[in-house]
């Protein structure tokens, strides 16, 4: 008895196609993602007859190449640092500081001044330059 047949089918499923399409949606995907501003989100605010504009200015803290302190435009030792934070924020319901470091000054420098804003319980934001491609 002979069961088996002579003429065998090999059936395979083409995937050359798929290929393709995969680095289409990849190259989509990475140009769409270039695009996108992850840091805006857009909002429909409700709106109101009264209307108070409320002015937020943060202050800025800067460390210079020569360790000098700097709040806003002007010098501070860096003992009087956390008495002229407390005395620039006292009033303000939710104080923002910006922290301008040289990238030439040691890190324990910006460590110290976190460390002070978070006793304070100041928000604090590190401002940085982008990148030249």
């Amino acid at each position: 008895m002979n069961l088996r047949r002579k003429n065998k089918v090999h059936s395979e499923v083409s995937t050359h196609s798929l290929n393709d399409i995969m680095f289409f949606l990849m190259l989509f995907f990475l140009i769409a993602s270039t695009m996108a501003n992850p840091n805006v989100v857009k909002l429909m605010l409700p709106s109101a007859k009264s209307t108070q504009t409320v002015i937020k200015k943060p202050i800025s803290v800067s460390i210079k190449k020569d360790l000098s302190y700097w709040i806003d435009t002007s010098p501070v030792s860096a003992e009087a640092l956390e008495s002229t934070l407390v005395a620039k924020t006292k009033g303000s319901p939710d104080p923002a500081v910006v922290i301008r470091v040289d990238k030439d000054v040691p890190v324990q420098y910006l460590v110290d001044i976190l460390d002070i804003g978070n006793k304070l319980k100041i928000k604090m934001v590190l401002a940085t330059m982008p990148k030249a491609n």
